[in-house]
């Protein structure tokens, strides 16, 4: 059986019984690729089967965070979408394309363009406010005209997407935060509450469930893979 989250830049790929899951750009995602249970913008296209985001989000989360109440925020590469549930069940969702729109890709061609490593940056004291990715570069030129450092722009940018999904999440004191933005210490550590990385694979553990395969919590991300 195959698993696979079809993302705008990335795609997920995981059968079990050949090991860890692996990633793709979703520009070098081979002709003909066909999986089992599918999720993702592309899901429908590729997948024999295809599970919703947000359910494929919510049946993960319910498979590696043992706590009856807790907000779980997915940054990815194109929109935002978070689950929040109550006393184990769901109490609230939203999913945020437009407002949230290429936020973790252009995060990412922010890093390519400008040669940074975002692991080496401190977060800022200072933020821009910023409500798309996209629309949102201004900030980061107009600072660099008057003087900032690029670094110290960039994580401004960094900072604002951060605290636009925050508040796009209710403002939560503890967020499990999901994809790949997850693996970004500036942007984990921009956030003003307590945040759980829980890695880019929670909605193949979705997928999993979905799917009735049996195993523990965490099966994906204790795992450490790419």
């Amino acid at each position: 059986m195959i698993f696979g989250d079809f993302g705008t830049s990335y795609c997920k790929l995981w059968e079990p019984e050949a090991g860890p899951p692996r990633v793709v750009a979703t520009k070098d995602l081979p002709p003909g690729v066909r999986v089992d249970w599918a999720t993702g913008h592309n899901g429908k296209r590729l997948g024999a089967r295809c599970v919703n985001e947000l359910i494929a989000l919510a049946r993960g989360g319910e498979r590696l965070i043992a706590e009856p109440s807790y907000l779980l925020l997915d940054c990815g590469s194109r929109d935002i979408k978070f689950i929040r549930y109550q006393d184990g069940g769901v109490a609230d969702m939203g999913w945020n394309a437009e407002c949230g729109a290429s936020m973790g890709f252009t995060i990412e061609l922010l890093a390519r363009y400008y040669d940074l490593d975002y692991r080496r940056i401190a977060v800022p004291g200072k933020t821009f406010s910023v409500t798309c990715g996209v629309l949102g570069m201004s900030h980061i030129f107009d600072a660099v005209i008057g003087g900032v450092p690029v670094a110290e722009a960039v994580a401004r940018f960094v900072k604002g997407i951060a605290l636009n999904a925050y508040r796009f999440a209710g403002s939560p004191a503890r967020i499990y935060l999901s994809g790949g933005l997850s693996d970004n210490p500036l942007f984990v550590g921009s956030f003003p509450c307590e945040v759980v990385p829980l890695g880019r694979f929670v909605l193949l553990e979705g997928l999993a469930a979905a799917a009735g395969r049996t195993g523990g919590a965490g099966e994906l991300t204790a795992g450490g893979a790419a």
